[in-house]
């Protein structure tokens, strides 16, 4: 999420005043416009140290946490809004944090880089794994563990119980609403358990 326009895109899904959860908050830029322009307020969760120095930085109240561990430390509706923006491709446990987004949250908000976008197809098409600015690392040496569609989200999201707030990919600093999952080189889901 270190795209500006990326980030006012998501930024305009939290109510002004929430009270937010930022999993895998990267250097803190997300909740510090948060912070300063819709006056919320809440923690970010991060690993790497760099990061968290960052956060720390920017003033921004953060947790060194290893997410896979769980969110047992919050407790049950702690927060108004749990983003999990580029962060669900690097678990092993996805539906399991999924499950915690919603116990720790009244709404969650998550992004993921969209590999059924149609340069993508394209590319595997021709024999070779894409390398573009939402999937920017070489097969063999990405963080990445998984990589997920838009549809194969929506279809995870409703079989594990919540209900699909809002969907809309994003392409170049624009929302995507129309076949977002061939036109979008990001993917955006606001939920809530149902």
């Amino acid at each position: 999420m270190s795209d500006r326009k990326d980030i006012e895109l998501i930024a305009e899904l939290v109510p002004p005043g929430s009270r937010v959860l930022d999993l895998g908050c990267g250097s803190g830029e997300l909740l510090a416009h948060l912070r300063d322009k819709r006056g919320c307020t809440g923690y970010g969760i991060e690993i790497d140290d760099a990061n968290v120095l960052a956060c720390t930085q920017r003033g921004v109240n953060v947790i060194q946490l290893n997410l896979e561990d769980g969110l047992a430390i919050f407790e049950d509706q702690s927060f108004d809004v749990v983003l999990q923006l580029e962060t669900m491709q690097h678990l092993r446990h996805t539906e399991r944090l999924l499950r915690e987004t919603a116990r720790v949250g009244r709404v969650g908000v998550m992004s993921f880089p969209n590999f059924a976008h149609w340069p993508n197809r394209l590319r595997v098409a021709t024999g070779r794994m894409p390398v573009t600015k939402a999937l920017p690392y070489q097969w063999y040496d990405t963080p990445n563990i998984r990589v997920g569609t838009y549809t194969d989200c929506e279809v995870l999201l409703r079989k594990d119980g919540f209900e699909v707030l809002d969907g809309f990919g994003i392409q170049n600093g624009e929302v995507v609403r129309r076949f977002p999952n061939l036109m979008a080189s990001v993917a955006v889901f606001k939920f809530q358990r149902r």
